[in-house]
């Protein structure tokens, strides 16, 4: 009994913020049914699959499966492919399935190139000596081990490929793994590294805990290895960087691909699973954190990253999950310009400027307040108090029509700066160095918005980075506690979205005068999210910085957009936003296709529950 009315008030909470966020609670009469079943006992996640749960992740599988095979295109260019497998003393059976699946592969121009680092086990060695009678397998036995670095090297230097695949001794790959990869070259012959999903076999030998990641995300690879399996990459350039480097086993793949990266950016990802990756008591696959070594590996591969490309920053583990945090110096001592509207909310306003003023260790900077219209003495109070107390801060008086767009690119004009920061009158700072780590990121060259998690006084999240598609855009994981990680630390390190909040958010000046600044058609909302997408469709990546986290005391400073005009307005810009930018709002590149868009978070949809994306 308690379940039963413990999931109603959480179907109940749940509803009710959807029901807000996608109608304003004036749902059309074509969906009261489905909200009415809702209330009546079909709880929320009955239209979603949990990837991460065994079961509802096998459910999916079997419903993908029942879809059938698609149908398979003539392939034209047919480049060899080198399948590279380090092995020492591998699991025979486990051995055996790895080397089984390449061989059943439906694309046949490859080769499977192995390197035995000096294995003790006969076992494994007799598996090697059987399938070494095989004319597509090469086999080189080390006489001394040299661990997996070496020993990935040695099998390298069998291969005669065009591009090479990189495989573990006991992981297995789907029939059309790389059918699906050259597919995709036969579209493209430029592309130089294809990525694709991947997921994990249990100790039973059951697939779960799938790894459905983003399109390339710069940011995000500099906070964590989510590109892992199936990697495939032109032969030529990782002979041209020397292969794999002895001192980073653990994260030898992560090393590398930071320095095939430096080479290239004709990256393509596949949001298809066509990697299985074993978990073996000990393995990285079960668990990172058996692995400390691996840890510091990575983060020495980082720090050599940041050399490399001549990066001033600082790299940490992150404290609470296996991942890493960038922190980029500031170079010299740029002005940010912090621009906050505001009409009256004194009490507001002054939280958000003491917060400001007295917690941020970064001291080159100006606050513009942007008074559109207040009337209140407590306010012009406000005002003159801040105005004789701090020289860099004064008021810009805006007496028009409130145009949240305008007001901004209004203060960014009447500003000099090398950086604009929009901030609104309900933010509270918390991180004394928030500016200067998001400064950081907007100085490097490749970054466009730098945003913040934003939080609840509840110490929930309100804001971690924007998906788009989901209505027009959404929040992913509102609502979710503070101290929650999130698929690859999505909720705690440096990530890669489409779009930030504006609500605190970081650029360059000569990014928002490339763009425009904000679109004044867009008085109130999805102005933000307007400006990141130009932004994108300029080459810059907008990074979210989850370990940088305020306070944002949302709705306190605004009213309802539920009736009349606000309404009317609302609507019309959901218009806009579609009309300008269907192709980007349906196709995010940072949301992996196989993820839902009816909620912000990472869930599977499950079959026939009906589409909402629009």
């Amino acid at each position: 009994m308690k379940d039963r009315v413990e999931n109603f008030f959480v179907t109940l909470y749940r509803g009710s913020k959807s029901v807000w966020r996608k109608y304003h609670f004036l749902v059309p009469p074509r969906l009261w049914k489905k909200y009415i079943k809702l209330l009546l006992g079909i709880r929320p996640m009955d239209h979603f699959y949990d990837p991460m749960d065994k079961k509802d992740y096998q459910a999916w599988i079997e419903e993908k499966d029942a879809e059938g095979i698609e149908k398979k295109v003539a392939l034209k260019y047919k480049p060899l492919i080198s399948v590279v497998i380090p092995v020492y003393n591998a699991d025979p059976k486990f051995l055996r399935e790895c080397l089984d699946s390449v061989l059943a592969q439906s694309y046949k121009n490859f080769e499977i190139c192995l390197a035995d680092d000096a294995s003790t086990s006969v076992e494994t060695k007799a598996v090697l000596k059987e399938y070494e009678k095989n004319k597509k397998i090469k086999i080189v036995y080390r006489k001394k081990n040299g661990h997996i670095s070496k020993a990935t090297n040695s099998a390298l230097k069998l291969a005669k490929g065009e591009f090479v695949a990189l495989m573990d001794n006991d992981d297995v790959i789907p029939t059309d793994a790389l059918y699906e990869v050259v597919k995709v070259l036969n579209q493209d012959k430029k592309i130089d590294m294809i990525y694709t999903d991947e997921d994990k076999l249990d100790e039973e030998g059951n697939r779960c805990y799938p790894n459905f990641k983003p399109d390339y995300a710069p940011d995000t690879f500099m906070s964590v290895n989510y590109i892992s399996h199936l990697g495939v990459l032109r032969r030529s350039i990782i002979n041209k960087i020397g292969g794999f480097r002895e001192g980073f086993e653990g994260a030898q793949d992560y090393d590398l691909y930071l320095r095939f990266f430096e080479q290239t950016d004709r990256i393509y990802h596949i949001p298809k699973i066509l990697y299985r990756w074993r978990m073996t008591e000990g393995s990285t696959a079960k668990n990172i954190s058996k692995k400390d070594y691996a840890l510091e590996r990575g983060k020495k591969a980082l720090e050599d990253a940041l050399k490399r490309r001549k990066i001033k920053g600082k790299v940490n583990i992150a404290k609470n999950c296996p991942y890493y945090i960038v922190d980029y110096a500031v170079t010299g001592n740029p002005k940010a310009t912090i621009i906050i509207p505001t009409r009256d909310m004194a009490e507001v306003t002054e939280m958000c400027l003491k917060s400001v003023f007295e917690k941020t260790t970064y001291k080159n900077y100006e606050v513009i307040l942007v008074n559109n219209g207040s009337e209140k003495q407590e306010t012009f109070d406000l005002f003159n108090k801040y105005q004789k107390k701090y020289k860099n801060f004064r008021v810009l008086d805006a007496n028009f029509e409130f145009n949240y767009s305008r007001l901004n690119n209004y203060a960014a004009k009447e500003s000099k700066s090398d950086y604009i920061v929009l901030l609104n009158n309900d933010i509270e700072v918390i991180d004394p160095d928030w500016l200067t780590k998001m400064l950081g990121y907007a100085e490097q060259k490749h970054v466009g918005a730098v945003g913040a998690k934003l939080l609840y006084p509840n110490d929930t999240v309100q804001h971690s980075g924007v998906v788009l598609g989901v209505g027009v855009a959404s929040h992913l994981y509102c609502g979710i506690q503070r101290d929650v990680v999130a698929w690859c630390g999505q909720l705690a390190v440096p990530q890669n979205y489409s779009a930030i909040t504006g609500a605190c958010l970081v650029v360059s000046r000569k990014k928002w005068n490339e763009v425009g600044g904000l679109e004044e058609d867009l008085k109130v909302a999805y102005n933000d999210i307007d400006f990141n997408i130009k932004l994108l469709e300029k080459g810059y990546y907008n990074v979210c910085l989850a370990n940088v986290e305020l306070y944002h005391h949302e709705s306190i400073s605004r009213g309802s957009d539920t009736s009349g005009e606000k309404k009317v307005r609302f609507d019309t810009e959901q218009e806009y936003m579609w009309n300008k930018w269907e192709k980007q709002l349906r196709n995010d590149a940072f949301l992996n296709s196989n993820l839902t868009r009816k909620t912000a978070s990472y869930l599977l949809d499950r079959k026939d529950k009906g589409k909402e994306n629009k």
